[in-house]
C-alpha cells in the first residue's frame, strides 16, 4: 500500500530537511527521505564537524605559539588526536539528532532508505540491501540529494593511502606527511589543521593562485601566511598520477614542463564535487542533465518534468551549504504560491575556515575590471584596528570594491580573524544595495574588529581616520 504526500523531498542534507520544514510550515503534508544521518554531507562529514577540528588546532596553535604572548606560561603542551577527532563526531551526532527533533516537531514524516523515482509520482525506497521497503506517491518531488567527491582514474582513491575528505577526519593518527591536491577551501582547511598537528604538508594546486576564487591578494597573503608555517605550495602545477608503493604514495606532478615525483604517508585528493545523480531514477523520467547536473529553472527550481524538482549541490555550483538552504525555502514557498524575490547569487558569502580566517562576497577586484567597472578600492589592515591589536590577532585586512559612479558595493574580501562573521555586514549591505556612504556613516562600536569594514569603505572614497 503506498502512502501518498504532498510533497516529498529525496535527500536530507540542508538543503532537503529544511525543504521538509519549510514545506510543512506551509501546511504540505510532507515526508523527508534519507538512507543516512539528516544533515547530509555538511552536517556529519562537513561543514560541521570540520569547524570542530579547525577550533581544536586554532587552539593548540595558540597555546603552543601565541600564549606567552599574553602572560601565559604552558610548557610542552601536547594533543590527544583521537579526543579530537571524537569531540568533532559527538558534536556532529548531537546536532544531527536535534534535526531529527525538528523534523519530527514539524510533523514531516521520516523514512530512513534508499530513495528511487520510479514515474513522475512515484518513488520507491530501498534499505541497505537493497530490500524494498517503502512505496510512496507524491504530488510534487524535490530532489535534493547533494554531491560527492569528485573522483578522478589518476588520483585512484582507497580510503586509506589516497583519501577523501571524509576520510581526513576520521584517520586513526596524524600523518608524518600529507599531501593536499587541490587549494579549494576543504584543501585549504586540511592542510592547515593537519600542519598545526606537526604534518609536513604539500599543496598542489593547478591554477596560479591558493584559493583561486578568492581575490588575489587574498590568496597570495594566505600563500605567504602557510608558507611560513612550512607548508610547501605548488601552484600552475599538474598532477599526472598518484600511487601507492610499498605503504607510501608516489604523486608525479608537473611544473613548468618539469616532471617531479613527491612522495607522502597520505594524499587528500580534494578537486572538487559531483553532484549526485546516479541510481536515482532520473532516467527513468527524464529528467535533464547538464554537466553532470541536474538542469532547473532557476526562477522556481523545476526540472524538465513540472512536478519535479531540485535544489542544491546536485543543480550545480555554488557548492554551499547555505544556498542549498535558501534554495529550499525559495523553491518551497513558489510551490506554495508566494510572491518570492529570487535569489541574488551575487550576494552569497563563501568562507574557508583555516587561519587566518577568508571570507567574500561579490566581485573581486579583477572581475570588476574586467566586466569595465570603474572601481574605487579601499583597504583596511587589522594592523591599524585597537581591537586586533589587543587580542593579539593583527593580520589581514579588509578589502572592499566600489563602482565609482555610484558608490555601490561591487564586492568584499576579508582575511583575518573572524572574517567569516564579519563578511555577514556586507553581505547584508550588498543585499540592501547599501553604498559607501551607508557603510561609513552607520557608527560602528568601538573597539571591535567589525570598524576595519568602515574604515575600509572610508579609505576608498580618502576619508580613512586611523590610517
Amino acid at each position: 500500500m503506498s502512502k501518498t504526500f504532498e510533497i516529498a523531498v529525496l535527500g536530507g542534507g540542508p538543503g532537503g530537511y529544511v525543504a521538509a520544514i519549510r514545506a510543512a510550515q506551509l501546511g504540505f503534508k510532507t515526508v523527508v527521505i534519507d538512507k543516512d544521518n539528516l544533515g547530509g554531507i555538511c552536517l556529519n562529514w562537513g561543514c560541521i564537524p570540520t569547524k570542530a577540528l579547525l577550533k581544536s588546532a586554532e587552539h593548540f596553535d595558540f597555546i603552543k605559539n601565541h600564549s606567552y604572548d599574553f602572560g601565559i606560561k604552558v610548557e610542552n603542551p601536547v594533543f590527544d588526536f583521537e579526543k579530537i577527532i571524537k569531540s568533532s563526531r559527538d558534536i556532529s551526532e548531537k546536532i544531527s539528532k536535534n534535526v531529527e527533533l525538528l523534523i519530527k516537531k514539524n510533523k514531516v514524516e521520516r523514512i530512513r532508505g534508499f530513495g528511487k523515482l520510479i514515474s513522475q509520482n512515484k518513488i520507491e525506497i530501498f534499505d541497505n540491501n537493497n530490500n524494498k521497503i517503502e512505496e510512496i506517491i507524491a504530488d510534487k518531488i524535490i530532489i535534493a540529494t547533494g554531491a560527492s567527491p569528485k573522483s578522478l582514474s589518476s588520483i585512484p582513491v582507497d580510503g586509506e593511502k589516497i583519501i577523501t575528505s571524509k576520510e581526513a577526519m576520521i584517520l586513526n593518527k596524524v600523518p608524518n606527511e600529507l599531501i593536499v591536491i587541490g587549494a579549494g577551501a576543504i584543501g585549504i582547511e586540511f592542510a592547515y589543521f593537519y600542519s598545526v598537528l606537526g604534518s609536513k604538508v604539500t599543496i598542489i594546486e593547478m591554477l596560479e593562485n591558493i584559493l583561486p576564487v578568492e581575490d588575489k591578494e587574498i590568496s597570495e597573503t594566505l600563500e605567504k601566511n602557510f608558507k611560513k608555517r612550512g607548508i610547501t605550495i605548488y601552484t600552475k602545477t599538474k598532477v599526472i598520477q598518484a600511487k601507492v608503493v610499498n605503504e607510501k604514495v608516489k604523486v608525479k606532478i608537473e611544473k613548468d614542463n618539469k616532471e617531479i615525483e613527491l612522495e607522502s604517508d597520505i594524499v587528500l585528493s580534494a578537486i572538487g564535487v559531483t553532484g549526485n545523480i546516479q541510481n536515482i531514477g532520473l532516467e527513468n523520467v527524464g529528467i535533464e542533465i547538464e554537466r553532470g547536473h541536474i538542469k532547473v529553472d532557476r526562477n522556481t527550481y523545476q526540472t524538465n518534468v513540472k512536478n519535479i524538482y531540485a535544489i542544491g549541490d546536485v543543480i550545480g555550483p555554488p557548492w554551499l551549504a547555505h544556498v542549498a538552504s535558501a534554495e529550499a525555502i525559495y523553491c518551497v514557498e513558489k510551490i506554495k504560491g508566494l510572491n518570492v524575490e529570487p535569489i541574488n547569487y551575487n550576494t552569497i558569502p563563501g568562507c574557508t575556515y583555516c587561519n587566518p580566517q577568508v571570507a567574500s562576497v561579490g566581485l573581486t577586484e579583477l572581475k570588476a575590471k574586467e566586466l569595465g567597472y570603474e572601481i574605487k578600492v579601499g583597504k583596511f589592515p587589522f594592523m591599524a584596528s585597537g581591537k586586533a591589536f589587543a587580542v593579539g590577532e593583527r593580520e589581514g585586512f579588509v578589502k572592499i570594491i566600489f563602482d565609482a559612479k555610484y558608490g555601490e558595493i561591487l564586492g568584499a574580501h576579508i582575511i583575518g580573524q573572524d572574517a567569516t562573521e564579519l563578511i555577514s555586514e556586507i553581505t547584508l549591505a550588498k543585499s540592501l544595495e547599501a553604498t559607501h556612504e551607508s557603510i561609513v556613516k552607520t557608527v560602528h562600536a568601538h573597539p571591535t574588529l567589525s570598524e576595519s569594514i568602515m574604515e575600509a569603505a572610508a579609505n576608498a572614497y580618502g576619508e580613512s581616520i586611523h590610517i
